[in-house]
């Protein structure tokens, strides 16, 4: 099968016309091969007045290339029910010959009615399509009638274009869509992400059309039409353009009792709000019968500042929702079609709470009081938003009608799945189900570069140590040979690997696994892609995280933040980093800054600071900073103490620092309490700040820190956060235990 995909950057600069001749040659091909006088012959089926919306132009389009298409309409559903409108009566005004009708609803407008109208519908289809024949039939949307319809056809072998699939919106509607979407053989999208669903779904990309919505068609070209009569004759003749509200609600079948009580608060919200609405009758789903019931109680069809009807004509209720000061409920149309007019929509409950939605929607997703509504109301009625073309240009049809024409009749009718490539099943034994569900853990830190395999509560099966080389070639390709060693020692120690998670220090974009900008501890190691070559040559999934996000992440697993909603953990190594779990998830800044709380300034006149700024935590309180006072004090011989001694080849540090402190040595004692001040009063300003539950210090310096850092709480800090406790961290390993979780938490669906 030949078929052109045309999508929106394309149809952007190419008129239809011009399109049309383009593609005639190979069309032309396509119909030889069908047979030259052979029309398609085209099914098009609509259940309810909103999928006609979206049909109705493409029945048009078809309607009006008799020597290409010959169509049949049939109609079932909620058109045929006077209690809804009896709206096949439009597809007959619009001139359209309704070759079947089918009864196909069981009354009762519960789930059991609604599963007994699917069992209906697909008893009756089959004679009609056993009489019509047609070569393929168009089934629009997510409703219970066209999973029947998409039923029916499949086991018929009768070719099916979706419309509409690929799309979210939050309710059983999404299942049902995409079932559709694995029976039908073509697909017509609205957008580039439903095209991309529709992909990851594994469906052909050369069977998938990125159409625009069809009704966009009708939309784009309406707004200019006289409207005043319109609003007049189903509001009053009192009303103004822009001062009234359309409100239209369906329930949820997944939470009926809540869809009811959310109806019956927007009700009242609109009665307070004492505008002019119109209110539309619920869809057929379970729970309308309910929310009729609603509506009749409050007395809405008899107040006089509503309006309560079954059905509008759609190019009047175009110009309606066009011209209202507000659209409120949950029907797709408030998320889809009005943001073509740029009218403020309030989107309620879950409904529509996947879908795309312009700048003109505001979400009442928990639209549980009154009061929420009211206030809602109060943000958007009157405001006019840019129009937005998420679903549509405007040409939908005429691709549509292209997509269709070169459709070959001759190819296999079977669909074909697109699947990834996956790796060959191998069989189960026992020492595959014994095996130690593990991840690779990566810690590049200053000095040192490890790999560890650590299993699911957090034991170290085996660890690997180099020094951390000084260039970027040499470091990627250490990380890749000590990773695949590691890998293959997995095996051998009956442990499974999961994926990998490296910690590393600097900012870090962990969504793409790129090193963005490092620390200098670290050189070349700035815009470094660590996921893809690790990816590549292993085989499997890979995370990356600065090294205070990974503490945190690891005493959230496995240390004293377990189970903990609100808390901050403070690294204490070669430099000062930190990490901040806040309502169980990890922060990270919307530039992946959150947390640099070494870089908390604590004095304007400090030292300088590796960053370049001075005062920070980092340039008091880091093993950098120790190190350079111990090597002051050693150059004029007043580090050493009696007992105390440092060989010559030996670099003084941090650790020589802090044993001459225990020693007696007054100046190093002095250097290490200033250091610890600073500290306690970063923690003071992150208790201030965020008022976590606990602050966990860790690395090999916080146990010399913890009773300075409490004493400065106590004189410094708000008596309202003196009793937060502050403890060392447990945990001997944070950096390869946080880089494990990322692992582990994400592939045992764990929150990350």
């Amino acid at each position: 099968m030949e078929i052109n995909v045309y999508p929106f950057r394309e149809l952007c600069f190419q008129g239809p016309h011009e399109l049309y001749f383009k593609d005639l040659s190979k069309r032309k091909k396509v119909m030889e091969k069908n047979g030259n006088n052979r029309k398609l012959r085209v099914c098009v089926a609509t259940c309810n007045r909103a999928d006609y919306s979206k049909l109705a132009p493409i029945m048009f389009g078809i309607k009006t290339e008799p020597e290409f298409f010959e169509l049949d309409v049939v109609v079932l559903g909620s058109h045929l029910i006077d209690d809804y409108g009896n709206t096949y009566r439009m597809i007959e005004q619009d001139d359209f010959d309704i070759n079947t009708r089918l009864h196909t609803i069981v009354r009762g407008e519960d789930e059991a009615a609604m599963v007994e109208s699917v069992g209906l519908a697909l008893v009756k289809l089959p004679d009609v399509l056993n009489r019509l024949k047609p070569d393929i039939m168009i089934v629009h949307g997510d409703r219970f009638d066209a999973l029947a319809l998409a039923t029916s056809a499949a086991l018929m072998n009768i070719r099916i274009l979706h419309i509409e699939g690929g799309e979210v919106s939050g309710t059983i509607d999404d299942s049902i869509r995409h079932a559709i979407t694995k029976l039908a053989h073509y697909h017509v999208c609205c957008t580039r992400s439903a095209e991309q669903h529709l992909i990851s779904m594994c469906e052909d990309h050369d069977r998938i059309l990125l159409a625009g919505c069809p009704s966009y068609d009708k939309l784009l070209s309406a707004k200019n039409k006289d409207y005043m009569s319109i609003i007049r004759m189903w509001l009053g003749d009192d009303v103004k353009s822009k001062d009234y509200i359309v409100a239209l609600q369906h329930p949820v079948t997944t939470d009926i009792k809540h869809s009811i009580k959310m109806f019956e608060l927007t009700l009242d919200a609109l009665i307070s709000f004492n505008k002019r609405t119109l209110v539309l009758f619920p869809n057929i789903d379970a729970g309308s019968k309910e929310m009729v019931r609603v509506m009749r109680k409050k007395g809405i069809e008899h107040h006089p500042n509503f309006r309560a009807v079954k059905h509008v004509p759609f190019d009047q209720f175009i110009q309606l929702v066009a011209h209202a000061g507000c659209m409120i409920g949950n029907s797709s149309c408030g998320v889809r079609e009005v943001g073509a007019f740029g009218t403020p929509v309030i989107n309620l409950g879950t409904r529509q709470i996947g879908r795309e939605t312009g700048e003109n929607v505001l979400h009442v997703r928990d639209a549980d009081t009154q009061d929420k509504i009211l206030q809602a109301l109060h943000l958007q009625f009157g405001k006019q938003y840019p129009c937005s073309k998420i679903y549509g240009d405007g040409n939908a049809v005429p691709r549509i009608l292209k997509f269709l024409k070169s459709i070959d009749l001759q190819e296999p009718l079977q669909k074909k799945f697109c699947f990834p490539p996956v790796k060959e099943n191998i069989s189960q034994d026992i020492d595959h189900i014994l095996e130690t569900l593990s991840a690779l853990a990566v810690d590049l830190g200053g000095t040192n570069l490890r790999v560890a395999i650590v299993g699911m509560k957090g034991e170290i099966v085996k660890k690997y140590t180099q020094f951390n080389p000084k260039t970027y070639e040499e470091r990627i390709n250490l990380i890749l040979q000590m990773c695949v060693e590691a890998a293959a020692e997995a095996v051998k120690l009956n442990c499974r690997i999961l994926g990998v998670g490296i910690s590393t220090g600097g900012r870090v974009n962990p969504r793409e696994g790129i090193v963005l900008h490092s620390t200098k501890l670290i050189q070349e190691w700035n815009s470094v892609d660590l996921r893809t070559p690790l990816s590549d040559t292993l085989h499997l999934p890979v995370w990356v995280d600065n090294d205070g996000n990974c503490a945190a992440m690891a005493e959230r697993k496995f240390g004293q933040g377990k189970g903990l909603e609100n808390f901050v953990t403070l690294i204490t190594g070669t430099g000062i980093g930190g990490g901040i779990i806040h309502q169980h998830e990890l922060i990270h800044g919307s530039s992946f800054c959150a947390a640099e709380l070494g870089h908390l300034v604590v004095s304007l006149d400090g030292p300088d600071c590796s960053c370049g700024s001075h005062g920070c935590i980092e340039a008091y309180a880091s093993g950098m900073a120790l190190q350079r006072e111990a090597k002051k004090l050693h150059d004029e011989d007043l580090l050493l103490v009696e007992g105390m001694s440092v060989p010559k080849d030996e670099a003084v540090g941090a650790l020589h620092l802090i044993q001459a402190a225990k020693l007696g040595n007054a100046k190093a004692q002095s250097i290490l309490r200033t250091a610890g001040t600073a500290l306690g009063l970063g923690v003071v300003n992150i208790l201030h700040t965020m008022n976590p539950s606990l602050v966990i210090l860790s690395g090999v310096l916080a146990s010399h820190y913890i009773h300075i850092v409490k004493d400065v709480i106590r004189q410094q800090a708000l008596s309202s956060v003196q009793d937060v406790d502050v403890v060392v961290s447990d945990l001997v390993d944070p950096a390869l235990l946080g880089a494990a979780s990322m692992v582990l938490d994400y592939t045992t669906r764990r929150i990350y």
